[in-house]
């Protein structure tokens, strides 16, 4: 196969391999796969108090609460902010590398996540 094959092909071969951050293979207990193709992929989430995911990393999303959510997180300045969503809410979520903190939910949430594949 010649170059230009190999590189018109490569991105296909590197969708097709799991990424060593993905959440669905890194915390399966948290995130499953609800639907794929080429361009999205739609994640379900469910946020369960004191649970710790693992480090794992997503593209730009879109995410959508199925019920209303709110937890305490860190500001990133030793102190603590809520953050609440309204159930049916959507928001933008950019490309991020998060995880290895414990959730500290006011009750379980469950998301739905687009993730934008291109």
């Amino acid at each position: 196969m010649n170059t230009k094959k190999l590189l018109l092909f490569l991105p296909l071969l590197l969708a097709a391999v799991p990424a060593a951050l993905d959440p669905v293979r890194v915390a399966p207990h948290i995130y499953e796969t609800a639907f794929e193709n080429d361009r999205v992929r739609v994640l379900k989430k469910v946020i369960r108090n004191g649970e710790t995911p693992p480090l794992h990393s997503h593209p730009d999303s879109v995410v959508v609460y199925l019920n209303p959510c709110a937890w305490m997180e860190d500001d990133g300045q030793g102190g603590q902010r809520m953050q609440s969503f309204k159930f049916g809410e959507p928001t933008w979520a950019p490309a991020e590398t998060h995880g290895g903190e414990t959730a500290n939910v006011v009750q379980e949430c469950h998301v739905v996540i687009v993730e934008l594949l291109e």
